[in-house]
């Protein structure tokens, strides 16, 4: 054996890229009404208010006439990108040809903004009217409170998705024909694995849990995401809201391209993605928001 054998000593290089863990799809897209739009913003849907009917007070009497509410509710476009800078020289040094990776990375950024634009839009304020010009606010009779339970338990609890519920059905929402979610983090996710009544088969005709993960419970679809806001520095909104109650609307789907930049010393490649949308709450009676403890 040659002393010198340390000489031919070789170091092994990736020649493989992988992405570090993140969210790379949207999880509350097939959860929400969708629709394509152009303009400076769009109107998915014209309101009718409830009517009643009028008692008939006499014969041959004069016809009185009945108004229903009117009301139509808009949604305005967000524009976004994401540019990726990829060094000519660089490339040359490096084993890897990294562009359909920042591609990819830039794709999974763009499925989170989607989900961010409709969790913005939960309590958000809507705008109605003839062309958007008013203001309408989530109603504080939607919100469960953060200690709303028998026991005084602020994470989330049995009793705080069964007033959700309640107070959907109250509002006439229709379970039999409207799907209803409910999106929640690992947190509360955790919460419902320590209530009896949501992993017991006791308390439900089949199974809860699949594969460890709580996915419906009381009718109610649940998602999983790490993305909701807090209202506070201990407190988080959960959204419960039925499919027809929320609203997506795309002006430009993702889009994304690849071309090589002749106005920037060393021509780098550049890998580009673009695309508009926006969101908004349908119907104030459709979203329920239930605080817990974070």
């Amino acid at each position: 054996m040659s002393i010198n054998l340390p000489n031919w000593y070789v170091r092994q290089y990736a020649t493989n890229i992988q992405l570090l863990l993140q969210q790379t799809d949207s999880r509350l897209n097939g959860a929400v009404r969708t629709g394509s739009h152009v303009g400076k913003s769009a109107s998915p849907v014209d309101q009718v208010g409830a009517v009643s009917m009028q008692p008939v007070v006499g014969r041959f009497q004069p016809m009185g006439r009945v108004d229903a509410v009117l009301d139509r509710r808009w949604v305005f476009p967000f524009a976004f990108d994401l540019p990726q800078l990829i060094d000519s020289f660089d490339q040359l040094q490096i084993l890897t040809d990294p562009k359909s990776s920042y591609v990819q990375n830039a794709v999974a950024a763009a499925r989170r903004q989607m989900d961010d634009l409709i969790i913005d839009a939960f309590f958000a304020d809507a705008k109605t009217g003839e062309e958007g010009a008013t203001t309408t606010s989530f109603p504080a009779g939607n919100i469960v409170a953060v200690d709303f339970s028998a026991t005084g338990e602020v994470g989330l609890t049995v009793a705080k998705l069964r007033e959700a519920k309640r107070i959907l059905m109250a509002n006439e929402v229709d379970l039999k024909t409207d799907q209803i979610y409910c999106a929640v983090t690992a947190r509360q996710h955790d919460n419902l694995l320590a209530e009896t009544q949501v992993i017991s088969t006791d308390f439900n005709e089949k199974p809860v849990l699949v594969e460890g993960m709580v996915t419906r419970f009381l009718g109610i679809n649940l998602i999983h995401t790490e993305r909701l806001d807090l209202v506070s520095s201990d407190n988080r909104q959960i959204p419960v809201w039925a499919k027809s109650g929320m609203y997506l609307g795309t002006w430009q789907d993702i889009n994304t391209s690849i071309s090589q930049r002749n106005d920037i010393q060393s021509e780098p490649w550049q890998a580009y993605l673009k695309m508009m949308m926006g969101a908004t709450r349908l119907e104030e009676k459709k979203v329920v928001q239930i605080l817990c403890d974070e």
